[in-house]
């Protein structure tokens, strides 16, 4: 006896979830790929529990499309095996996402990458679904995986593994392939239905369809400024010789980890100024800085104005909360019927490009604040008016837009995007995305300013992102440069604040598989003290202790 989705329901012996999901697949939009069993995730290819509580999940949900692109990464391995040989497989290296695409890097000198490779391997990767392979799931003891691992050449898994507390791990099989990877797969190689292999920069991406839309089949669209600072970010990782989360635990297990921080912090302090150098030279006299939840807004706008202080200008600091509309005037949500205060519309606009504009002209201009208790904007006599060498910094997610500051002139506008864009990878074949760096960031910073749970951020994130994909990410590529706001180091130091707050939150509740996920990632990581963080740092944003605002 089992209850699928509040349905109880005799089952046969010897049956699997992937059985039971196509009974029910017709009640779904989208097609099933992973299911919760019991308040746990559970692959399709596992036979039910007795009295088991069974959820499926699909492709609109973030496990769900994850597990769908993880696999699809599988099967792109495999083809790479079949076409290059097992001896160079291990050569190529997914690094980062580049919109809904995967951009990976291939570098064998036995067999160069090239246009008619990549065709083979599509080809391939074809085959192996049309042949629906069932993929295995084996649990070996670590030894014997490092074993494995060492004798295809792929250090970088073994030495991860070495900082594994556990005798035993998880790898997969397809076919003659083995490979190790974070997360859940699909049953088998057919449910990569759509995919797309694409040559671009130096190697090739590898496009899937939407999340929650898999009839759908888009074409890659390249976003070469963002594109342009993950690579910048990859190429300080070699600087400092941190490219896997091996190398950060190593780092960390041979005390080195305190000169790890001060390099990456004098690396963003020099990109900081470099900034700075190209707004004094373009002349201009507005920054606009816009970015995702979690990204440091504040704090970059902090040190950026310190740096063109340090250039003989006058910044002034200018948030665009603070020209919200009056609560009542705030426009609701069709879909959720709640108030939307991530909607540009939430924003008076007019007021905000009256302001500036007067400010531009020598005038001196009363300034508001926002009152976020009454939703009320107020004024308390602040006033403004700039100097000569006056410069305004403002800061809020409609920044790029250019509807937002559409009475300023261009020629005195300097936009920069900033986003905390992770580019430490775990190994070579599981990336670390993201969102879940954001995450991690946002849960900390709430707990301490907000007092708000673990569940409470994990149960709103989807309507951030939600949020996010439609105000600010696609004004990305009209920023006049980027800013990559992540530290590499930083999870190790949030590890020690998150850990307690992912553990309060309850294991069957809603947001208690997501709390799972996260404290397993979190495993990866050689914990560090947050005391050798700089008082100036980004990271002291989310973790307090800031010279700027704590």
């Amino acid at each position: 006896m089992v209850t699928i989705d509040g349905v109880s329901q005799m089952v046969p012996s010897g049956i699997t979830l992937e059985d039971l999901a196509a009974g029910v697949a017709s009640n779904y939009k989208e097609p099933i790929v992973l299911a919760v069993m019991n308040g746990k995730l559970a692959e399709l290819f596992r036979k039910p529990e007795d009295q088991a509580r069974i959820q499926f999940l699909t492709t609109e949900t973030d496990s769900g499309y994850m597990t769908f692109r993880r696999s699809a990464s599988f099967v792109m391995l495999k083809a790479f095996q079949d076409v290059v040989g097992k001896e160079n497989n291990y050569l190529l290296e997914m690094r980062h996402t580049v919109g809904n695409s995967l951009y990976c890097e291939y570098t064998s000198e036995d067999v160069p990458f090239s246009a008619d490779l990549l065709e083979r391997v599509k080809n391939r990767m074809q085959e192996l679904i049309q042949a629906n392979i069932p993929i295995e799931k084996r649990s070996v003891s670590t030894r014997k995986a490092e074993e494995v691992f060492d004798r295809f050449g792929a250090e970088d898994k073994k030495r991860l593994l070495r900082f594994r507390m556990v005798s035993r791990v998880n790898v997969y099989i397809l076919d003659d392939y083995v490979d190790y990877f974070y997360g859940y797969m699909v049953p088998s190689t057919g449910y990569i239905h759509q995919f797309d292999l694409e040559a671009y920069q130096d190697g090739f991406v590898l496009t899937l369809p939407p999340k929650g839309n898999m009839k759908k089949m888009e074409h890659f669209v390249p976003r070469p400024k963002l594109f342009e600072i993950m690579e910048q970010s990859k190429d300080w990782n070699r600087t400092m010789k941190v490219s896997s989360v091996a190398d950060l635990n190593q780092n960390i297990a041979d005390h080195n980890i305190q000169n790890l921080i001060l390099v990456q912090e004098a690396l963003q302090e020099k990109r900081i100024g470099e900034i700075a150098d190209q707004i004094v030279s373009a002349g201009k006299r507005v920054v606009l800085i816009a970015g995702p939840s979690s990204s440091g807004k504040t704090t970059f706008s902090h040190r950026l104005s310190i740096q063109l202080m340090a250039q003989g200008l006058d910044p002034h600091p200018i948030a665009m909360d603070d020209y919200f509309k009056n609560r009542e005037d705030t426009p609701i949500d069709e879909k959720t019927g709640k108030y939307d205060f991530e909607s540009i519309n939430a924003v008076d606009t007019k007021q905000f490009n009256e302001d500036v504009k007067r400010l531009l002209a020598g005038e001196e201009v009363s300034m508001p604040t926002f009152n976020f208790l009454t939703g009320q904007r107020e004024y308390k006599g602040k006033n403004l008016k700039l100097s000569e060498k006056g410069i305004l910094v403002i800061e809020g997610i409609h920044g790029l837009n250019e509807e937002s500051s559409k009475s300023i002139r261009k020629e005195d506008k300097f936009k920069i995007y900033i986003s905390g864009l992770t580019t430490l990878n775990i190994d070579a074949h599981n990336r670390i995305t993201t969102t879940d760096g954001r995450l991690l960031r946002r849960i900390v910073r709430d707990a301490r300013t907000r007092g708000a749970s673990a569940a409470k951020t994990i149960g709103m994130w989807d309507a951030v992102r939600e949020g996010e994909e439609k105000n600010i990410f696609p004004h990305q590529e009209e920023a006049d440069l980027m800013f990559n706001s992540s530290l590499i180091y930083e999870i190790s130091v949030l590890k020690q604040f998150v850990q307690p707050l992912l553990f309060q939150v309850p294991p069957d509740s809603k947001e208690g598989l997501e709390a799972k996920r996260l404290l397993k990632f979190l495993s990866y990581f050689i914990g560090v003290d947050s005391v050798s963080v700089p008082g100036n740092s980004l990271l002291r944003e989310f973790i307090g202790g800031s010279c700027f605002f704590d």
